[in-house]
């Protein structure tokens, strides 16, 4: 001891150690502790308690395990009130299972101690540990205290226990009046989904905390009832209690939920008043409501004020961009970050992968991929299902595989990616294979997986592998799914099966205006104008929503069966009835509508008469029309106007080539040829046409054909019997289409050029391939060519089976020598 100094025992140190504890001074504590050991005081179990609680307030665990050395050493272990000290230092500090080690230890256990455990528990994440303990402490006949139903409901919360937290709050008579309890109450119940109770709960509390209105706004919030959420606030306000950070948080996330900007510019404006803008967690939300309601330039200006920015911040400023459609910006501001020093975390990099995918900014996308393997960040499963997402929108189906092969985990949400990215890339056979891998490997494929997988089906025509994912979504309960429903809609009616289709919508209990336009565009398809019709009639009494697509699919319906006036009215009606504007869509309607009917002077009226600008498709559906209807001077202006709007349009070219040839003009016809290759030779890019291929599923395989194939392993006896039937057709009156053949060849050389087109490869695969009488299927990725229209008409005849055909516009069912399109295509 320094001479001067005034000896102090245990009981001063322990004294002056608790004082600063209860000021907030812990490290201060820590100091005194020290310092009264190095006097030679040793500590009793008063001075362990007090320094206990200064290690778990500063979560200081390798501090704590010295504390806890010196307890054992001086035989105060067995203390019940330093034991559950000991447990709460561990728990605070995240050591649960130094935690469970000490409680389970202890031999004599009060209900301080069972309170403190269950509480551990229920704030690492171990609810269920918590809820088992409760029952254990129950078992021994341990009467619990408030606080430990805080601790039990806290766990109930956690892991949303909402029967569980009923049983408890059924234990609570005479106890729920307790503030604390309350609160819990309410936060377990609005957090669990049960809006009701938390609602009873809060009338029958005496007072409310800021607490306790936090919780029912965060409530609504989490039920996905933001206004019910902005109304709680304005009637905690009428009550004269000032709003936390919290409470502008959780305010700010209703008003961004419900998009309700209006209400938000309220909000932030209170904000500005009470000088809380400067409070990083209340700036952050306001960034991310603004985004969200689509106020990009209201989100800049609260990002731009601020003083200080977190990698939240960045964050919520990025997000809003993606979601305002301003990928270009976000990719940028994600550049700005990294100039800052500011380290990207995982929601940074969810972000602006996002951005890159919506803008399909393939090289920032590989540049972010480097950043996120450097950044320690490649095993993260949900940024490998963004990146996976990233490369499939921007095309790059390989560098989507290769992420997912690498990822370590790999979760429903990554296979479905990757399902759905082989889909978006046209890739249907392969997703298919992907999705069997899928259910190898025991993962349970979900609604979005489904969802992709009956896409897959859809857009390769299989219709058997689509039936069997239909049993599977059956078992799985998820049929009544509206968005599941109606993409089954979509793959029956893509796949030929309109009955089917109808049977899976009339099964949909709640349709919304989904389900009703992928009927109306599988009636489209089919050529079944008017049960279109019908169906709309329908979905109007039923009071369902019409929007643009809806009148799109109808217009489209409309133009395969040639019902030029029903068409005609419903595009006149749009406004009056519906009042929604004709958009280039309605109109490229109206022209392919009246230009296949041979109207095309009316077709060229509507162009001319649009409020909006026509576009490529609006002239290309009029070039179309030119072609069935052999309007020269027409197709010229058409072209004329796409290759001012497009000059590189690949299609514009063939198309006025082929109308060129089908008259005969061969000169008109070389002269564009040579005008096109001269524009190649200068632009150095080339005119790259859609090669036609048509498929067919033979026994659960898509086999695949082109025009002249010569590698289908069954391609010989192909040939020999469609030589057989071609001579067959002849004997019948069929007369080969040569107009169609654009090159000045001997008619011989044109008809075994027609001959050999995909669509007959594969008609005749299936007839030697499938049992006699039984339908055929093909699909075919371009239009069907009036030649093999008319050849398959002779074939359904000559062979008495039925074949669909679909084309890039619709569908033909061929039976008895007739189409069910009646040469209206």
């Amino acid at each position: 001891m320094r001479p001067g100094t005034i000896q102090r025992n245990v009981a001063s140190w322990t004294l002056g150690i608790k004082r600063c504890v209860k000021e907030g001074q812990n490290r201060k504590a820590l100091e005194l502790f020290q310092d009264m050991q190095r006097e030679g005081v040793s500590p009793d179990k008063f001075a362990f308690i007090a320094v206990l609680k200064a290690c778990a307030n500063l979560a200081a665990l390798e501090k704590g395990k010295q504390v806890h050395n010196q307890v054992m050493q001086s035989q105060c272990e067995s203390d019940i009130f330093v034991g559950s000290c000991l447990v709460d230092m561990y728990a605070k500090c995240g050591s649960i299972e130094d935690a469970w080690l000490v409680f389970s230890s202890m031999p004599t256990r009060t209900v301080v101690s069972w309170s403190i455990m269950i509480m551990a528990y229920a704030k690492c994440g171990q609810g269920q540990k918590a809820l088992d303990l409760f029952q254990e402490m129950q078992q021994e006949q341990m009467p619990p205290d408030n606080a430990t139903f805080v601790g039990v409901l806290t766990a109930c919360t956690s892991i949303g226990a909402l029967e569980q937290g009923r049983h408890i709050h059924a234990l609570l008579i005479g106890l729920d009046a307790d503030i604390f309890v309350g609160n819990c109450l309410v936060d377990m119940y609005a957090k669990c989904g049960s809006i009701e109770d938390a609602c009873r709960v809060f009338k029958n509390m005496a007072t409310h905390t800021i607490v306790t209105w936090n919780a029912m706004i965060n409530g609504y919030v989490k039920c996905g009832l933001g206004m019910k959420a902005v109304e709680v606030f304005r009637q905690m306000k009428k009550e004269d209690l000032e709003p936390d950070s919290v409470t502008y948080m959780g305010i700010l996330n209703a008003c961004a939920s419900a998009l309700a900007i209006e209400d938000g510019k309220l909000v932030h404006a209170e904000i500005v008043h009470r000088k809380r803008c400067f409070d990083l967690p209340v700036a952050n939300s306001l960034i991310d409501m603004y985004g969200k309601c689509g106020s990009i330039e209201d989100a800049w200006k609260v990002f731009t004020k601020m003083p200080h920015r977190s990698v939240v911040s960045w964050n919520s400023m990025i997000a809003a961009c993606v979601k305002c459609g301003n990928g270009k910006k976000a990719v940028e501001l994600f550049q700005q970050m990294r100039k800052e020093k500011v380290e990207p975390d995982n929601f940074t990099f969810v972000a602006v992968i996002n951005a890159c995918a919506s803008i399909l900014a393939l090289i920032e996308g590989r540049q972010v991929h480097e950043q996120v393997i450097r950044s320690g960040f490649s095993s993260d499963i949900i940024i490998g299902s963004c990146l996976i997402d990233m490369y499939a929108k921007c095309g790059s189906i390989d560098d989507a595989y290769d992420v997912f092969k690498s990822m370590p985990v790999r979760n429903v949400v990554s296979w479905s990616t990757m399902i759905s990215g082989y889909v978006k890339c046209g890739h249907g056979q392969k997703a298919i294979k992907l999705f069997q891998q899928m259910q190898q490997e025991l993962v349970k494929p979900d609604g979005v997986t489904y969802v992709a997988m009956i896409s897959a089906c859809a857009d390769i025509g299989a219709l058997e592998e689509g039936k069997r994912v239909h049993a599977e979504v059956t078992r799985s309960g998820l049929e009544l799914d509206v968005f599941v429903g109606s993409s089954l809609v979509d793959m029956y009616a893509k796949c030929g099966s309109i009955k089917n289709a109808r049977t899976v919508f009339g099964n949909i209990s709640r349709r919304n205006v989904v389900s009703w336009n992928s009927m109306l565009t599988g009636y489209a398809l089919h050529g079944l104008g008017k049960e279109a019709l019908l169906l709309f009639e329908e979905m109007c009494e039923s009071g369902a929503e019409v929007d643009g697509s809806t009148l799109a699919c109808l217009l489209s319906a409309c133009s395969h069966a040639g019902l030029v006036d029903q068409g005609y009215y419903c595009f006149e009606s749009m406004v009056p009835l519906y009042g929604i504007m004709a958009t280039v869509e309605h109109h490229s309607c109206m022209v392919d509508l009246l230009g296949r009917s041979g109207c095309l002077n009316e077709a060229e009226d509507v162009i001319n008469s649009m409020c909006c600008k026509p576009d490529v498709s609006v002239w290309m559906a009029l070039l179309s029309a030119c072609r069935i209807n052999g309007d020269v001077q027409m197709a010229e202006r058409a072209a004329e106007q796409i290759l001012e709007l497009d000059p590189e349009n690949s299609s514009a070219f063939v198309l006025l080539s082929n109308i060129y040839a089908a008259s005969r003009k061969w000169d008109s016809s070389t002269n564009l040829q040579q005008t096109r290759r001269k524009q190649k030779t200068r632009r150095k890019q080339h005119v790259i046409k859609q090669p036609g291929c048509s498929w067919i599923e033979v026994n659960n395989q898509v086999h695949t054909f082109v025009v002249n194939d010569k590698e289908h392993p069954c391609i010989q006896e192909i040939r020999d019997e469609l030589r057989r039937l071609f001579m067959a057709m002849k004997s019948m009156g069929y007369v080969p289409n040569t107009h169609l053949v654009l090159h000045d060849v001997e008619e011989e050389v044109k008809e075994i050029s027609l001959l050999y087109h995909s669509e007959k490869l594969a008609i005749v695969f299936g007839l030697i391939s499938t049992p006699p009488g039984s339908p055929i299927q093909v699909l075919k990725n371009l239009r069907i060519c009036a030649d093999c229209h008319t050849a398959t008409k002779f074939i359904s005849k000559i062979v008495g089976r039925s074949i669909i055909l679909r084309d890039a516009n619709r569908f033909h069912h061929f039976k008895k020598g007739a189409c069910s399109c009646r040469d209206y295509w």
